[in-house]
């Protein structure tokens, strides 16, 4: 097989950010998007370059038809899964944070409302809503005439403004609550909690069925304060509260927390907000597997280029 010239490697890795920030919004798993990155350079290597006019159009299009076969083949995985099942969380690079379509399209709770989409309806979103392609160019990435692309277009629009408001704090309130939980919660003040919370407030926690966790939303002010107060004063997972180290960073666009313990990462909270900055949604990602690229350190840069 012949894996391509300097050049072809030079445009590949010039748009690699930007196959990364499809396939992630597309899959919500970074080994998944990763592995249609990969899987798109094998094929661009092998391509045809005389019959591509624009390599990033190219690129782009290979990756969100490998994400979406890969979409339709773990959906079974996900609806036999065990408890909420949750994106894996990744560390964003500041940029991020300071374009609002950006943090907005790779939030924790915007990609659990892609999760209710069909894999078409959720692919035909990310390309038009988010990285602004055209209903004539998803029709040739994802194989379907430009009408049907325009109703399903409009369909998936319909769904996920529907389930996702667009008026949440801006992101100077946002720091300032999560960090303020952050006190509350290691310091086990439960009225703080309170007051930082929306009384409807909804707590998904993602174990997997390997670490115990809720298997069902913790609902409401008071239980949801009640769980996150006892944070500091019970032993998690086996590490003893003394031992348990957090800090507040940013993930998938927002400010969030990582809990760690002496030798491993344990768990991810990330918070919705609401206009007034209170929290209604609260993301806890526990399950070890999806730990592994908060683990591993790297912010990612999935800006929309």
């Amino acid at each position: 097989m012949n894996l391509g010239s300097g050049l072809d490697q030079e445009v590949y890795h010039q748009h690699r950010n930007l196959l990364f920030s499809v396939a992630y919004r597309l899959l919500g798993t970074v080994a998944d998007a990763e592995d249609a990155v990969q899987d798109a350079w094998i094929k661009w290597s092998a391509a045809d370059r005389s019959q591509v006019a624009d390599p990033k159009a190219y690129l782009t299009r290979i990756v969100s038809n490998l994400a979406l076969e890969r979409l339709r083949s773990t959906r079974h995985k996900r609806e036999t899964y065990v408890g909420p099942w949750l994106p894996e969380p990744i560390l964003t690079v500041g940029d991020t944070a300071d374009s609002v379509t950006d943090a907005e399209s790779v939030s924790m709770a915007m990609l659990v409302v892609l999760e209710t989409l069909s894999p078409l309806e959720r692919a035909v979103f990310v390309l038009k809503e988010v990285f602004g392609f055209s209903h004539a160019e998803i029709a040739e990435a994802v194989e379907r005439s430009e009408a049907a692309v325009r109703q399903t277009a409009h369909r998936a629009r319909e769904h996920v403004q529907a389930r996702r408001p667009r008026f949440a704090a801006d992101r100077s309130r946002q720091r300032e609550v999560t960090e303020k939980f952050f006190a509350a919660a290691t310091g086990g003040d439960i009225n703080t909690l309170m007051e930082l919370l929306s009384p409807d407030v909804t707590l998904w926690t993602d174990g997997g069925g390997k670490v115990r966790q809720a298997l069902r939303p913790v609902v409401g002010a008071q239980t949801v304060a009640s769980w996150f107060a006892a944070i500091g004063t019970v032993t998690y997972q086996g590490i003893e509260p003394a031992d348990m180290h957090a800090e507040v960073v940013e993930i998938n666009g927002g400010p969030g927390l990582v809990f760690s313990g002496p030798d491993r990462v344990i768990a991810t909270v990330t918070f919705d907000f609401d206009a007034d900055g209170r929290i209604t949604a609260l993301h806890n990602v526990a399950n070890p597997d999806k730990l592994r690229a908060i683990a591993d350190g790297t912010p990612h840069d999935v800006a929309i280029q």
